[in-house]
């Protein structure tokens, strides 16, 4: 559905505006998109994220900074994440034994579990692409790379 249907709004004062509000628009779509589809499993998508960077990271466990760094939300309290994962036991924390004042993070296979048993809930989300040719979503991902650049 074209934008100006779905917000109720038949002008823009220039196209750079209305690409600004597509965007948050859309964006705002495919969150709430993620998050009915990760309620279920009861994690946010913050928590999500931070599962799939330690698995990424399995065997080996990650520092919060590594975390933070990789995280796609950077306003998100890495640390405060942890800790409710550490509770749900889906991540275990140790002192490092290089450094003392570092904590190791680790996913645990009851996490591990967490993510396989929602991989296909998840991935049910790229159905939203499923009208897109390979050559359309090359230039979406080039377009978006650009405007970060």
């Amino acid at each position: 559905m074209r934008l100006e249907d779905e917000i109720k709004q038949k002008n823009f004062k220039t196209d750079q505006q209305k690409a600004v509000v597509n965007l948050l628009y859309t964006s705002g779509f495919l969150v709430n998109l993620f998050n009915n589809k990760a309620k279920v499993f009861d994690v946010t998508r913050q928590q999500y994220n931070v599962l799939r960077i330690l698995r990424g990271q399995y065997p080996k466990s990650a520092s919060i900074n590594l975390i933070k760094d990789r995280m796609l939300d950077k306003m998100s309290d890495a640390s405060r994440i942890v800790e409710r994962l550490r509770i749900k036991k889906l991540v275990e924390r140790t002192v490092s034994e290089a450094d003392r004042r570092s904590v190791n993070i680790s996913i645990t296979e009851k996490g591990l579990k967490l993510l396989s048993d929602m991989e296909p809930a998840i991935n049910s989300i790229n159905e939203i692409f499923k009208g897109f040719t390979t050559t359309e979503l090359e230039t979406f991902n080039t377009l978006l790379d650009k405007m970060r650049g």
